[in-house]
C-alpha cells in the first residue's frame, strides 16, 4: 500500500473514531449540536473511504478500515468511558479481530 493509502485510511480512522465518540456522547446526553458535529464526521470519514475503495479495492479498503476501528474504537470504549463488557464480548471482539486480520493476509488468487 502506498503512503497515500496509509494516510488516507489513518486519517479516516481517527476520523470515525471521533464520530463514535461523539456518538456515545450524544447518547449519554442527546443535543442536536453533538447529532449533527456525529454526523458531519462521519460524512466526511466515508467521503475517504471512497477515495480508499477507489485507490485500494472495496476489500481491502473495508477489512483495513474494520480492522482498525474494531481495535480502537473498543479501546475507547472500554478504556475512556468505562464500559464493561462481559468474558464471552471481548472472547467475541478477539476472534473478530483475528478473523479480519485472517482475511486481509491470506494471498489473493
Amino acid at each position: 500500500m502506498a503512503i497515500s493509502g496509509v494516510l488516507q485510511l489513518a486519517a479516516s480512522t481517527l476520523i470515525f473514531l471521533f464520530a463514535a465518540i461523539g456518538a456515545k456522547h450524544w447518547a449519554i446526553s442527546p443535543t442536536l449540536l453533538k447529532m449533527v458535529l456525529t454526523l458531519i464526521l462521519y460524512t466526511i470519514g466515508n467521503l475517504i473511504m471512497l477515495r480508499l475503495v477507489r485507490d485500494l479495492g472495496m476489500a481491502s479498503a473495508f477489512t483495513l478500515s474494520a480492522l482498525l476501528q474494531l481495535v480502537v474504537v473498543n479501546a475507547i470504549a472500554i478504556f475512556y468511558f468505562s464500559e464493561k463488557l462481559p468474558a464471552a464480548q471481548l472472547a467475541g471482539i478477539l476472534l473478530a479481530i483475528i478473523a479480519v486480520g485472517l482475511i486481509t493476509l491470506s494471498p489473493s488468487k
